[in-house]
């Protein structure tokens, strides 16, 4: 097998197939041999296992994935770098390259075709400005995945795994916390990349809860009152939500006090307990 994490080795590929780096893409390459083999023994794979991976690049953590799940399906939109991946994973028979957009593909229908059964885990490596819009794709959905486990701007990270209620948090805070349970798990240095980005990277775990952790009758109204609340963060949750809701301020005023708050509470006070007591409140 060669080594992808060796830039030489890299280079050599894309330039056989006549490939070029796309930053338009989000195409960074890992080239730490270490990061790989770290992301694919957190996301517990093992035979019963259908690994599902966004952007593959070369390949590097796809044969890590390959080496310990029963299925590899690795979606990749950039149809030049098909034939690098047949290059580079030629030796596993159990990996398939789905040219498409994962934001526009039929998920539901995709894993009930190729899964078989099996439990379904992520494990990838981000492009930088589709994270939260994959991540939120497989908790909003309900798709049948057990866990995902993803590299993300390290930025995103501390955002995504935030405590809900502290200063960090924020509305996709509040989401993902309501679907998983939420860890960082080691850092990556932009120079583990080439292109190296201009920003630090973090690999972190969401492993999906059966049941949320607070009950809620409209699940949709819930996360339109937490992105009201979030979408000013400057101001007070009153006025955030009066204008993010189009409602009276004296409406969520009144809500607020029903709810034990302070009337000059901001969003990233509030706990998941509070918006969840909230959005009845105001739903009625």
């Amino acid at each position: 097998m060669k080594n992808l994490s060796d830039i030489n080795v890299i280079r050599s590929v894309m330039a056989k197939h006549g490939v070029t780096f796309n930053k338009g893409l989000g195409q960074n390459f890992l080239i730490d041999p270490d990061v790989c083999p770290a992301m694919a023994e957190a996301a517990g794979l093992d035979e019963n296992t259908c690994a599902v991976e966004i952007g593959p690049g070369v390949g590097v953590l796809t044969a890590e994935l390959a080496k310990r799940a029963g299925k590899v399906l690795s979606f990749e939109v950039d149809e030049r770098l098909l034939p690098v991946l047949d290059e580079t994973l030629s030796e596993f028979s159990n990996v398939e390259i789905i040219n498409q957009d994962i934001l526009k593909a039929d998920l539901e229908a995709i894993f009930k075709e190729k899964c078989n059964g099996m439990d379904i885990a992520v494990c990838a490596n981000l492009p930088y400005y589709i994270t939260s819009p994959i991540i939120m794709l497989f908790l909003e959905n309900k798709l049948p995945v057990k866990s995902i486990t993803v590299m993300v701007q390290k930025e995103a990270a501390d955002r995504l795994c935030a405590e809900v209620g502290s200063r960090d948090a924020g509305a996709v805070t509040v989401a993902v916390n309501y679907f998983a349970n939420s860890e960082e798990l080691f850092f990556v240095p932009k120079e583990s990349f080439l292109p190296p980005p201009k920003v630090n990277s973090e690999v972190i775990r969401l492993t999906v809860r059966k049941e949320p952790p607070v009950e809620v009758a409209d699940e949709k109204f819930f996360f339109k009152v937490v992105k009201a609340a979030f979408s000013q963060r400057r101001k007070t949750a009153e006025n955030s939500i009066s204008s993010g809701l189009s409602v009276n301020k004296s409406v969520v005023a009144d809500a607020l006090e029903k709810a034990g708050l302070e009337k000059t509470v901001r969003a990233e006070k509030l706990t998941m307990e509070n918006f969840a007591t909230l959005a009845e409140i105001l739903n009625k």
